[in-house]
């Protein structure tokens, strides 16, 4: 037997600019967890650093799914969640392997590819009508970051680790793309909880199947960093299905840039990496972008119902 069960409940009370607002929280969020990632994977590699991290937010957010109402998802939501998950597990290893040969902020900087194409994915995918603001909005950011990426190429060589840790988090990108998509369309199906649950379950799975060759036991003074990780990863997975669920996705990817500030002030904060002024100049565009996306007065997603 089912029943319909609308899974985004929206009133007229709660304003456009929320979501945008409440999505770049959860960017400045999991920026700060990239920051510590880029320890972990130094120090342990980039598969043992997100097989315990998806354990550990798999068990948290497992218990957070038990004790509050649940119900059980249906076979085509459980089937979004694993294409979802095997789209993060991919973008994962092949990021935070780039990102522990790059400077914090470079790495971020190239992963801002993604949202230009997800922005015509939610056209093509979603069925939504791109407005001149979400493309001048995107334009704005990519032109910032071009300037940063030309000003950090240009100024030193770079190793042949680099470049290919370059072509890692490039290649992550068009994955990263279709899971912006897939955000979208998963906010609406369910709640932000399960979202959490059986995105961290699924990953932890397919990470598990290679458990018997590569994974090794974490030394314990680095449980603390990997627990702090993994809530941050939750918090910022919460917040950004929470927004997915009332706003369009082409007004949302825009705050995606945001990140690439938060990564230079992380970048030079913990791993002294000096910012040059084509960073900054650049970082203004960004912001600008992110702006105009915010000033364009984001259309609330309609509340769907799904055959739970």
């Amino acid at each position: 037997m089912s029943e319909a069960v609308k899974t985004s409940s929206l009133n007229g009370a709660v304003s456009p600019m929320i979501p945008v607002l409440i999505c770049a929280l959860a960017i400045f969020l999991l920026s700060g967890m990239d920051a510590a990632m880029k320890s972990l994977t130094i120090a342990v590699g980039v598969y043992n650093t997100l097989l315990w991290r998806s354990v550990v937010a798999t068990v948290v957010a497992g218990a957070a799914w038990s004790a509050g109402s649940r119900s059980k998802p249906a076979l085509p939501v459980l089937g979004l969640h694993a294409l979802r998950a095997a789209m993060v597990g991919i973008v994962l290893v092949l990021f935070f392997w780039g990102l522990a040969r790059l400077p914090l902020a470079e790495a971020i900087g190239l992963s801002f590819v993604a949202p230009l194409f997800a922005l015509f994915l939610a056209a093509l995918l979603l069925g939504e009508r791109i407005r001149r603001q979400a493309v001048w909005a995107s334009l704005a950011g990519m032109a910032g970051v071009a300037i940063i990426l030309t000003g950090q190429f240009g100024a030193a060589s770079h190793s042949q680790d680099a470049l290919l840790g370059t072509v890692a988090v490039l290649a992550s990108t068009v994955f990263y793309a279709y899971n912006l998509i897939l955000s979208r369309q998963q906010a609406l199906l369910a709640k932000p909880v399960e979202i959490m649950l059986f995105q961290n379950l699924f990953v932890a799975i397919i990470l598990g199947l290679a458990a018997p060759w590569l994974a090794v036991a974490l030394p314990g003074d680095l449980w603390l960093p990997l627990a702090g990780v993994a809530l941050l990863s939750l918090a910022g997975q919460f917040l950004m299905s929470w927004s997915y669920a009332r706003a369009e996705a082409q007004y949302l990817i825009p705050t995606e840039y945001s990140a690439f500030i938060w990564a230079i002030a992380l970048g030079w904060f913990f791993f002294g990496e000096k910012v040059a002024w084509t960073t900054l100049a650049g970082a203004c565009l960004i912001v600008a972008g992110c702006l105009i996306a915010a000033r364009a007065n984001p259309k609330l997603a309609e509340p769907i119902e799904a055959a739970m």
